[in-house]
């Protein structure tokens, strides 16, 4: 008998032929078996106090430090030891945070009270709050090529523009629809999905007015959107479990990939030339560019229900997706059709995944 990454198998009753072709059989079984393993491990759990939800979470990779959203505050972790080294509190209802390295300060939009937080990147001490032109401020983004900042905000379907300098509102920008996450292509042009619409929108950082705005179906409902410049290409991660690729210079849809489900975040990990898709499902769809218009699906990467957003880092490639673990749903009822599952108090963290 023959055993190893084969199955144990008895070949008393085969004559040579027969025994010729189950090996064949047995060696593509196991070079299957072989190519199913993933390239990637969860390497550490970052557990930080508190019950509250999250959404974005932010890199600073000069600096080694990850932004958390947490609750009301954002939590500060030194990711070359994986320690809390401080929060920033005071953030109701916070979703995400941009860095401005060039000037010192974060930014930090409060959902709730409908507001920017900018702090002091070496100190984390608070530096200003500025009142937004719009209700609920989600996604955010500091703009180099401008040295401005975008609010995105999801019930009013606008933007508030800041100053990052003078930490002064200095525009309002209407929206087609409820915005969700945006990235800047550095020469001052900044892309954001409008969920409601499936489309992304177009807005000249200078002139502060939307150019254009493209439909990415077959992809619907985008969230999360991630940028590869050199390449030119957007990443759209939508509700209907696709990943819709565009040409950010002429919004023509090059490619549509499968991911998992309820994803809400993207990141693009310039070096490897691969694009995560984080799925609340609890996976992690690993795509590869091959080319510009070229790409495939390496694995889903199983991870943790709940861990729907992501941010990479392209010097260590490692990933981090915050989460939690999750009660059983209570029962459907005529008044709660589709009840959600709470959260386990205490559980909260975020899950360092790395290359094995």
């Amino acid at each position: 008998m023959i055993t190893g990454c084969f199955p144990i198998i008895h070949f008393k009753s085969y004559n040579v032929k027969n025994l010729n072709f189950v090996l064949i059989l047995l060696m593509f079984f196991c070079i299957a078996t072989s190519s199913a393993q993933s390239s990637y491990k969860v390497v550490n759990k970052i557990h930080l106090e508190g019950n509250g939800g999250w959404d974005y979470i932010t890199l600073d990779e000069a600096a080694s430090r990850l932004y958390v959203s947490h609750g009301n505050e954002v939590q500060v972790v030194d990711v070359t030891n994986d320690k809390l080294i401080g929060t920033i509190p005071d953030t109701k209802g916070v979703h995400g945070i941009t860095l401005a390295g060039e000037l010192g300060k974060g930014f930090i939009s409060n959902g709730r009270d409908t507001s920017v937080t900018i702090f002091n990147l070496k100190t984390l001490k608070l530096i200003a709050k500025v009142k937004v032109t719009g209700n609920n401020p989600d996604g955010i983004l500091y703009d180099p090529f401008s040295h401005r900042v975008f609010t995105f905000n999801g019930r009013s379907s606008n933007s508030t523009v800041i100053d990052a300098r003078t930490n002064k509102v200095i525009g309002t920008i209407a929206l087609a629809g409820k915005p969700e996450f945006p990235v800047s292509n550095l020469k001052g042009k900044i892309f954001v999905n409008i969920e409601d619409k499936n489309s992304i929108s177009v807005i000249n950082a200078n002139t502060l007015k939307v150019e254009k705005n493209w439909p990415i179906a077959p992809g619907e409902s985008p969230s999360g959107l991630a940028i590869d410049l050199k390449n030119n290409r957007l990443f759209a991660v939508c509700d209907n479990k696709l990943m819709t690729v565009v040409n950010c210079e002429t919004g023509k849809v090059v490619a549509t990939l499968k991911i998992g489900e309820s994803c809400d975040g993207v990141s693009f990990d310039s070096v490897l030339k691969r694009i995560y898709s984080s799925n609340g499902e609890g996976t992690l769809t690993v795509v590869q560019e091959k080319d510009a218009n070229t790409f495939t699906v390496l694995e889903n990467f199983p991870t943790q229900k709940g861990a729907r957003t992501i941010t990479a880092n392209s010097k260590t490639h490692k990933l981090y997706l915050p989460t939690a673990e999750y009660n059983e749903a209570p029962a459907a009822t005529a008044q709660n059709p589709h009840p959600r599952a709470s959260v386990k108090p205490g559980t909260f963290t975020v899950l360092e995944v790395g290359l094995k």
